[in-house]
């Protein structure tokens, strides 16, 4: 009976062995189960992990899809612009003179970029607008653009300014107030018409213009004139200052030009080469209209 009783304590003991042993082994393989499908908020085991960092990097996605398009045109990103100033520091008086400007008073290291005329329309530049996202002003004129009022609609769409150029670009001050009243309100309904809104900024023609200029404007219900400070010429800015550099809220002109204009450079590459420079003096870009 005693062998027999030591024989089943045995048998007994072994299994309580094997069974621990397999406890052991789901335990552990539990412990480890529960870190591959843990939270991924919690963030705690190494598979978690991953997805934190696949997080992460599609936070960052944003800016890596700036940087790749940036890559494309041979540029590297803008900073930011600071926020736009809650009053803005270019007003016109209620019934006072329209303002004429070519800066903008800032103390931030901002620029603004406005292209005249609309003769050229290269889609690569439509295209090129969109990857950058950098707010340009396009000052329009309409015999430069009815062969194709369309080209222009995406820029529009993609929120760059529109702005008046005249109807047929002519030096106002050979025009009588009458006469440029015409050129400019004429031009107000054009675009309104084709693109849904009414300008608020006007330019004149070579920035030719008198007081006749400013009493017209001001019938035609433009907030400003502006001129500019720097004009981007084919390879080069030209600088109206002695010191041949940007100064902040500076006003920058170009034009929509062809290869036919800049020695066989497109537009896009014209484009590209200003923004360098601009980015070169340590200065971003902002929206015109943000100021004005």
């Amino acid at each position: 009976m005693k062998k027999t009783i030591a024989l089943w304590a045995a048998l007994t003991a072994a299994a309580v062995l094997v069974t621990g042993c397999t406890a052991s082994a789901a335990e552990e393989r539990g412990a480890g189960a529960p870190a591959r499908t843990a939270s991924p908020a919690t963030g705690e085991s190494g598979e978690t992990g991953d997805s934190g960092k696949a997080g992460e990097a599609g936070r960052e996605a944003p800016g890596a899809a700036a940087a790749a398009a940036y890559r494309k045109w041979g540029l590297k990103p803008f900073a930011a612009p600071p926020a736009p100033p809650a009053v803005k520091p270019v007003v016109r008086p209620a019934g006072g003179p329209v303002p004429v400007i070519s800066e903008i008073p800032t103390r931030e290291k901002i620029v603004f970029i406005t292209i005249d005329d609309g003769a050229e329309k290269d889609p690569e530049f439509v295209r090129m607008m969109k990857d950058l996202d950098v707010p340009v002003t396009m000052f329009l004129t309409d015999s430069a653009i009815r062969a194709d009022y369309g080209y222009f609609a995406p820029l529009v769409a993609q929120g760059h300014g529109l702005a008046n150029h005249t109807l047929t670009h002519p030096n106002l001050r050979t025009l009588s107030q009458e006469g440029q009243r015409r050129e400019i309100c004429g031009q107000q309904t054009k675009l309104k018409e084709r693109y849904g809104t009414t300008p608020r900024l006007f330019r004149p023609p070579y920035g030719n213009w008198n007081e006749a200029t400013r009493a017209a404007a001001g019938e035609c219900g433009v907030d400003a004139i502006v001129l500019w400070r720097e004009s981007m010429q084919i390879k080069n800015m030209q600088y109206q200052r002695g010191d041949r550099k940007l100064h902040p809220g500076d006003i920058i002109l170009a034009h929509f030009r062809g290869p036919s204009e800049l020695k066989g450079r497109t537009m896009t590459e014209m484009t590209a080469t200003m923004l360098r420079k601009i980015q070169e003096q340590g200065f971003t870009v902002a929206r015109l209209e943000d100021y004005v």
